[in-house]
């Protein structure tokens, strides 16, 4: 007789590990396998882009294998509450730990290049992950990085899982021609990779404020590159944030440049202990964060200058003046549990309710 306490007559599931808007993970055991795991379980009050979205995380992450990426081992989307089950990754979230402050920059070159190793797996099987951000990011106890929350993802030519004059993100690492409801291509996570690791780098978001301050901020401005940094590192972010998506290295040019310029270190020097050798006390950490997103209506706007880089924060070959297309009326971002329309009026540039998601827990540094 079936044990009606395990999942799928299989998975005993334990602590709430995280939640978001359709979803939430717990940590679970695998009672065939004898293993320890981690279950998202879907809500069963889904609309049809919320199915689809789950089908197309279960289906880019089935697709994809690297070190860098957390692993799916198995779904069920036929129940009443669809599920997938993944690699449970002990430890916490990068968004955790910025939270104790800025990262040294040889660990930050690390981090980067094996977070960009990852990105170059993804895009060279055609998708775009289009929600780079730290809460995305988990870290084993060794400081290994799992790139995650694949629900937004896409293949660069696909059909959009929003309407044509919509951007699901998060506003604070949104691309500019996110913003604009542009053209999504690879270059976009290679810009919120860059603000990412100028996040580590400095022990803050460059585009502070709610959500339409944020997401229109760069639109106006470049990120501020600390003057400090190494001349490859500043140039390197310079060029990953440029408003111009030409102008942007690929995930792999960035990888590269990231281990150039430090020799000894190599993406392979990220592996992963035997999961016997992991310390019980660790916390565990995986995203629930999926389906929840930003929606920003694009709207056509006259053409207007975006302002050079100050002099005294990037050297002199990284500075630059950009025309591009900018709205004149800030355009309205909602964050919502799922993906619906923005108000159709909306006269001041307010937003509400917090740019990041995602919830993990784990020790300190």
């Amino acid at each position: 007789m079936p044990d009606r306490q395990l999942l799928a007559d299989r998975y005993r599931l334990g602590e709430l590990l995280g939640t978001g808007g359709v979803a939430e993970v717990r940590r679970a055991r695998d009672t065939v396998l004898a293993r320890d795991v981690a279950i998202k379980l879907f809500r069963s009050c889904r609309d049809a882009v919320d199915v689809r979205r789950f089908d197309n995380e279960m289906r880019t992450l089935a697709s994809l294998s690297h070190p860098g990426l957390v692993a799916v081992y198995d779904a069920d989307a036929s129940g009443e509450t669809p599920f997938m089950v993944l690699e449970l990754v002990e430890g916490r979230t990068l968004r955790d730990r910025i939270a104790y402050g800025p990262m040294d920059v040889d660990d930050v070159r690390r981090l980067g290049a094996a977070l960009a190793d990852a990105l170059s797996h993804v895009h060279g099987h055609g998708f775009v992950h289009r929600d780079v951000k730290p809460s995305n990011i988990l870290l084993d106890d060794d400081g290994v990085p799992r790139l995650a929350d694949f629900g937004l993802a896409r293949l660069a030519d696909s059909a959009r899982l929003t309407r044509a004059d919509q951007v699901v993100g998060t506003a604070a690492y949104l691309a500019p021609e996110q913003v604009r409801g542009g053209e999504l291509t690879s270059a976009v996570d290679v810009y919120a990779l860059g603000l990412v690791l100028l996040e580590c780098l400095t022990g803050h978001r460059e585009y502070e404020g709610a959500e339409i301050e944020a997401a229109v901020a760069r639109l106006h401005r470049p990120p501020v590159i600390p003057d400090d940094l190494p001349f490859d590192l500043a140039r390197l972010l310079s060029l990953m944030t440029a408003l111009s998506p030409a102008r942007r290295p690929s995930a792999r040019e960035c990888a590269d440049a990231l281990l150039a310029a430090d020799p000894p270190t190599r993406v392979e020097t990220f592996r992963r202990r035997p999961r016997g050798l992991l310390t019980a006390a660790s916390a565990a950490v995986l995203l629930a964060a999926v389906g929840t997103g930003l929606v920003v209506q694009n709207r056509a706007a006259p053409a207007e200058s975006a302002p050079p880089a100050p002099a005294t924060t990037q050297p002199q070959s990284t500075r630059q003046t950009v025309q591009q297309t900018v709205p004149q009326n800030p355009v309205p971002v909602v964050e919502q549990p799922t993906t619906v329309q923005p108000p159709a009026q909306q006269a001041d540039n307010s937003g509400k309710g917090k740019a990041g998601k995602g919830k993990g827990k784990g020790k300190g540094p």
